[in-house]
């Protein structure tokens, strides 16, 4: 049975910042990132890594070459055990065709909720 949970107030997670919320079979976590929530399930598909304890990146561009443009916040995600990267808007991966398990966060009354799992 699906549910909502309760990850906290929007004051609780400032742009930049995570919180891992203990739902689902490996935990999820619940990023903010530019003022816009993002949640992926703690799980690499690659090797079952805990994603959610990676570090994150800027999406970096490049419309020409040695030419780079840095756009949005701290959107990829790398996985901690082989370096995997995943983007937070959609779940795809940056290189293959592997994705990550994104759910669905609904802010209301200025309390952030995860949904559906």
């Amino acid at each position: 049975m699906r549910s909502t949970h309760i990850v906290g107030s929007v004051d609780e997670l400032p742009s930049g910042s995570y919180k891992f919320v203990q739902a689902g079979k490996f935990g999820i976590g619940v990023y903010n990132v530019d003022g816009e929530f993002r949640a992926v399930t703690n799980y690499c598909p690659h090797r079952g890594g805990p994603l959610c304890v990676g570090r994150r990146y800027p999406v970096i561009d490049s419309p020409a070459p040695y030419e780079f443009e840095v756009s949005g916040g701290d959107e990829i995600l790398k996985c901690p055990w082989h370096g995997w990267e995943f983007d937070l808007r959609d779940g795809e991966s940056e290189v293959g065709k592997k994705r990550i398990r994104t759910h669905k966060v609904r802010v209301e009354d200025g309390t952030v909720y995860l949904e559906g799992v």
